[in-house]
């Protein structure tokens, strides 16, 4: 059996043309799309998101800014200009590039992002709205994992979904978006986690396997069972003797899947693409909002 690649470069471009005209459409009113993204301290991985961000919203005609914190910068002084930015109407959408450094606390943070322009969906109205099945904003990475499974003819109506991975960012959302009853949720959904006991137990019971824990190659083919499909959400660095220093795997062990899985996600290429994407989905919303509600300040 050949074990199909999910290729999240080509969802990503299939996706963007619709956004596109929904720019054209707002340009036409006078308004662009505007983003700012809050980077505190210098953690690489970051830097390299927040540059592929800003040449995603450049190349689509929509406005990005980010300002920069220090390591020695206080949790009031990035609060009191988030608010700033909350009554400022030419960003629609704010971003806090996580992960922040250990001395803040993360969630007093991103609470203060105003709901209305939480295009990351971490506000606790959103993740309320989210649960209710009414979200303003799906968080960017599990809105990007339901478009590939869309764009994949990939159903979850009555299968056995499991999820490795309990963060608020991927695991919790995607949990409940696959649990709900609409056309991508109706699945019976397991969440595995650090306290699993025995996570190839569940595993091996999975049509559709989302892993989302950040340990490189964790997942390999005596955890499977024959024709699942895998959403390899993890990106991770290994240390090599390349020029580069290193090269990117995923959390699934992705050499000895092949032939076992039916479909699966490449790191890099599978869902980082469309975690961008969405970024720039929900900006585009936010904006739309926008128009219908008027200024927040």
């Amino acid at each position: 059996m050949k074990t199909k690649i999910l290729d999240g470069n080509e969802v990503a471009k299939f996706l963007k043309k619709n956004i596109s005209e929904q720019i054209s459409s707002l340009k036409n009113k006078n308004l662009i799309p505007g983003l700012a993204a809050i980077l505190v301290g210098s953690n690489p991985a970051s830097r390299v998101y927040i540059k592929n961000k800003e040449k995603v919203f450049l190349k689509h005609n929509c406005f990005t800014k980010t300002f920069k914190f220090s390591e020695d910068s206080s949790e009031k002084e990035i609060i009191d200009f988030i608010e700033r930015l909350n009554s400022d109407d030419t960003y629609h959408g704010i971003l806090v590039q996580l992960p922040l450094p250990k001395k803040f606390n993360t969630k007093k943070i991103l609470h203060s992002v105003s709901p209305y322009k939480d295009v990351d969906g971490f506000h606790p109205l959103n993740s309320g709205l989210l649960i209710e099945g009414n979200p303003n904003f799906i968080p960017c990475t599990p809105k990007g994992i339901l478009e590939l499974l869309n764009y994949y003819n990939i159903k979850t109506t009555s299968k056995n979904i499991v999820i490795i991975g309990r963060s608020n960012i991927v695991g919790k959302p995607m949990f409940s978006l696959l649990s709900q009853n609409f056309e991508f949720g109706n699945a019976t959904v397991t969440l595995c986690h650090s306290k699993t006991k025995n996570i190839s137990s569940f595993t091996k019971k999975a049509d559709i396997l989302i892993v989302a824990v950040g340990v490189p190659n964790m997942v390999d083919a005596k955890m499977l069972k024959k024709d699942v499909d895998i959403i390899d959400v993890g990106i991770n660095r290994v240390n090599d003797n390349t020029k580069k220093g290193y090269h990117l795997v995923g959390d699934v062990n992705f050499n000895t899947v092949m032939g076992i899985a039916n479909s699966i996600t490449p790191v890099p290429g599978g869902v980082g693409p469309l975690t961008i994407t969405m970024l720039l989905h929900n900006t585009v919303k936010a904006c739309r909002l926008f128009c219908t509600r008027g200024s927040i300040g």
